[in-house]
């Protein structure tokens, strides 16, 4: 499920646990990342979505054309995979006692069975003619009621039995 630089880094040790329940939770549809702020490289990533593995760039340098949402939270923003898949982003800094950034988490989420659904939710009961004409509160006529008499009544005959 997951893939570690080093399993002797404190920082993967303590957030291995978040990272595994994330991935758990919502996997397949995301990958989360470990990063390390300090030399912008992945420490850990779990169910990777691309080839991407630790000891890689981070490119976490993406963070700095955003405005935090929360304290030390960045997102959600959209990330674009180079299949085509639009992801669902958000980081989160992780600090030490001392206040500094230790690392930063990232859960990437695949759109892509979200928009799915909602085209199959939309699609369904959808019109597939054209509208009838309205009726007229104003002069209390429908477009039915230019039907002539003889047709209704062999309408009525038909439907009652």
């Amino acid at each position: 499920m997951g893939t570690v630089k080093e399993a002797g880094d404190p920082r993967v040790r303590m957030w291995a646990p978040v990272g595994q329940a994330i991935a758990l939770l919502l996997g397949p549809y995301a990958e989360v990342v470990l990063h390390d702020p300090d030399t912008d490289c992945i420490l850990a990533i779990w169910h990777p979505m691309t080839a991407r593995e630790p000891g890689d760039p981070s490119l976490l340098g993406e963070l700095d054309a955003l405005d935090p949402s929360a304290r030390d939270v960045f997102g959600p923003y959209e990330k674009l995979l180079a299949d085509g898949r639009r992801l669902s982003s958000v980081s989160a800094v992780l600090r030490g006692p001392d206040g500094g950034a230790t690392a930063v988490l990232c859960v990437n989420l695949d759109r892509t069975p979200l928009e799915q659904a909602a085209a199959v939710l939309s699609a369904f009961g959808a019109p597939s003619a054209a509208r009838p004409q309205p009726f007229s509160s104003r002069t209390g006529t429908s477009r039915s009621s230019t039907l002539s008499a003889p047709t209704c009544a062999m309408a009525a005959v038909r439907w009652s039995g």
